[in-house]
């Protein structure tokens, strides 16, 4: 399996907008697979593409459904059913909506499931869950160089066809279903403008009071432009790839502020436009020129200089982390300010409460971490940080750092390492 810098797969994808492709289209499509075998070497007779093109049809020997989900394939083949009618999930036929990604519905407890996971992510910067049914335990992972998403054995082997799961395993190079140049992959069809529906179906069943924007497609994507209050995030964006070490435009795109007393409007709007405005209160433990409320009132006040202009497409986000610092008066006035409650993130490791901050955000996916802590666990876990300043700190920049992940939807990153194309 070839590394992913150096994919002639993910070369072949440059030029085309997949999101604008029309499905419907037949010669479009067969056009784009000519294409793509054409640009794809790496792919010989035997690994070809063409294995996610098969339409199994071996159920219709049989005379009773079979168990579990292999029940999609069957109602599809057999019955003929419309598969807008069956769950993509796990096969009811109890369908609440339609799936915003593919072709095919999705019922009530995979409609949550699908949105408290969708948006998580492991440490490699790739999703933590199948794609499609937003479950699975061994996943395969696109190796598009832009890509995030994964895949599980039992979702390809189901509705692609049996033994896919195989055949893309022996695959030296495997894009995924939604950057592949046509649409349809046996019994996946991809939807048409996926994103927009991926985004009108987050702000209509999502519970969070803040509109998401919609994801922006690979080629589109630009580095990202970070104004940095009171905490330097330099480390992180650098470790998550949205700033490149080295570059000499670097500076043009991080803006760190220790003291914001004397910025004005005007400041603001010159080194802007900024994508993401992050704000923090000291770590625990660490001396403060201002009391914690200080630093969410003068970052509410930033925001609102550096927020884009009303009916603005453009995705602008912003964080800010409280160290476990502001007074409950001060949590419910910040919950006011920024529209939407917090979140508390944990940092456990072997079952033993490491550090936890509480996030307010409009980035996609956080509520999904969520994790309140007791009264107890707080003043223990305060006690605790407080000897350890400076470690302290450092599990705090882990959790901020896995806040950020889901930016990688929206903005160019730089990261080219290589990765397994399963985990």
């Amino acid at each position: 399996m070839g590394s992913r810098e150096n994919s002639s797969c993910s070369k072949a994808l440059e030029t085309w907008d997949l999101e604008t492709l029309d499905s419907s289209s037949r010669d479009s499509a067969s056009h784009l697979e000519e294409q793509w075998r054409k640009f794809s070497p790496v792919l010989n007779e035997e690994d070809s593409t063409d294995i996610v093109l098969e339409d199994s049809r071996e159920l219709l020997s049989l005379t009773s459904p079979p168990p579990g989900r292999e029940i999609i394939r069957y109602e599809v083949s057999v019955n003929r059913r419309n598969i807008e009618d069956i769950c993509l999930g796990c096969g009811s036929l109890q369908v609440y909506t339609q799936h915003p990604l593919f072709e095919g519905g999705i019922c009530a407890s995979c409609k949550d499931n699908f949105l408290e996971t969708l948006f998580l992510y492991d440490e490699d910067g790739h999703q933590s869950y199948c794609t499609i049914c937003c479950s699975g335990d061994t996943l395969f992972i696109c190796e598009s160089p832009d890509c995030t998403r994964c895949y599980c054995f039992e979702c390809v082997d189901i509705l692609v066809g049996p033994g896919t799961s195989e055949r893309i395993n022996a695959m030296a190079c495997w894009v995924c279903f939604l950057c592949l140049p046509f649409a349809r992959s046996g019994l996946l069809q991809r939807r048409r403008q996926w994103r927009h529906q991926l985004k009108a179906f987050y702000d209509l069943e999502g519970a969070s009071p803040l509109e998401m924007y919609k994801t922006v497609s690979a080629w589109k994507r630009q580095p990202m432009r970070v104004l940095s209050l009171f905490g330097n995030i330099d480390k992180e964006l650098k470790s998550l790839g949205f700033l490149e070490s080295g570059s000499r435009t670097e500076e043009g795109r991080l803006k760190y502020l220790d003291d914001v007393t004397n910025v004005v409007r005007r400041d603001v709007e010159r080194w802007g436009p900024f994508d993401l405005v992050y704000g923090s209160t000291q770590p625990l433990g660490y001396s403060c020129d201002h009391c914690p409320g200080w630093y969410m009132f003068q970052f509410h006040r930033i925001l609102q200089y550096a927020r884009p202009h009303p009916g603005s497409q453009q995705p602008f986000f912003w964080i800010f982390v409280d160290n476990l610092l502001l007074s409950e008066d001060d949590q419910v006035t910040a919950a006011r300010f920024f529209q939407t409650e917090a979140v508390t993130l944990q940092d456990v490791r072997g079952r033993v409460l490491q550090n936890a901050v509480r996030v307010w955000s409009n980035i996609p996916g956080l509520k999904s971490k969520h994790s309140a802590l007791t009264p107890k666990e707080e003043q223990s876990l305060e006690g605790h940080v407080r000897t350890r300043a400076k470690v302290a700190a450092q599990k705090t920049d882990a959790l901020v750092k896995n806040c950020l992940l889901p930016l990688r939807e929206y903005f160019k990153y730089f990261s080219q390492n290589p990765l397994p194309l399963y985990k």
